[in-house]
């Protein structure tokens, strides 16, 4: 893998808490993916595969959301596969989509055909296909990476099953020795307090009430980690991976804020709308012989 001296040198510095977005996934695609060798442009397509997962997720479920161009996938791709699987046909190969998404596609098609419910989420068994391509990437960085985010996401819904009663089997994706090991231990840690380092933490942040802090503190434990992980790396491609995720955060969380913003500010307008209708009343009883 490459060096990236001049590249890393001139990204500009970012923070989880910053409070506006000064770049973007989408700025970073476009401009830093040329910059990169073929190599690593190749291992960056297991990350913006996310987006493609919610492109495919939507399409099938027929909701209406603008397609999300931040995913390696055109729409006309999906819908051509689509088609083909619908029709029987042999699917037309796309070097942009990989078997999973194929796969996954062909799997939703025919439970809907013949009316097959599930408990389990079409969200989390496309998480699951996911997670186990993503992990085969030749990256252990990467790896580790995907690895981290699938075991916090398990931990986190083995808590809330435990709490409201859910059978946990349903929920958990993957199948790595945390998912195993949550899927069938009952005591308070899960038995993985050797094994998980960042446990005790992450079962602490559970007992935030509020939702919002609870993400943000979630996502700081991913922060550290990621310049715990890349502080002897600082020029290689792990750094440049590291500061995209780092930008997905506040890219995230920018947008978070603003719809928090605009949901108070649309409640003090309905607030002041009920005060201002309850003082025109009152004045209007006051004024009325």
């Amino acid at each position: 893998m490459s060096k990236y001296y001049y590249l890393i040198a001139g990204l500009p510095d970012i923070a989880l808490d910053d409070g506006k977005r000064m770049y973007t996934v989408a700025d970073f695609k476009h401009e830093v993916m040329p910059m990169l060798s073929a190599g690593d442009q190749k291992r960056f397509v297991y990350f913006f595969l996310r987006y493609d997962n919610r492109n495919v997720l939507s399409f099938l479920q027929k909701k209406e959301m603008p397609w999300d161009e931040r995913g390696n996938i055109p729409y006309e791709a999906i819908e051509q596969l689509y088609q083909a699987l619908r029709e029987d046909e042999t699917p037309p190969r796309y070097a942009a989509v990989p078997a999973y998404i194929r796969d996954f596609m062909k799997e939703y098609l025919e439970a809907t055909e013949k009316n097959e419910t599930s408990d389990v989420p079409w969200e989390d068994r496309l998480s699951a296909r996911y997670y186990r391509y993503a992990m085969e990437v030749k990256n252990d960085f990467m790896v580790q990476w995907f690895e981290l985010n699938l075991n916090i996401g398990n931990i986190l819904t083995a808590i809330n099953c435990r709490k409201y009663d859910l059978d946990r089997k349903l929920f958990l994706v993957g199948d790595n020795e945390v998912a195993e090991v949550l899927r069938t231990s009952n005591t308070r840690d899960f038995g993985l307090s050797d094994t998980i380092d960042y446990l005790p933490e992450l079962l602490r942040m559970t007992e935030e009430t509020n939702l919002l802090m609870r993400e943000k503190k979630i996502d700081l434990l991913k922060w550290n980690w990621l310049e715990e992980h890349t502080f002897f790396k600082t020029f290689d491609f792990e750094s440049v991976f590291a500061y995209l995720l780092r930008v997905e955060m506040i890219e995230r969380w920018t947008a978070l804020d603003k719809a928090a913003g605009e949901k108070t500010f649309r409640q003090m307008v309905e607030a002041m709308k009920k005060e201002g209708a309850g003082v025109l009343d009152e004045f209007k009883r006051n004024n009325t012989k």
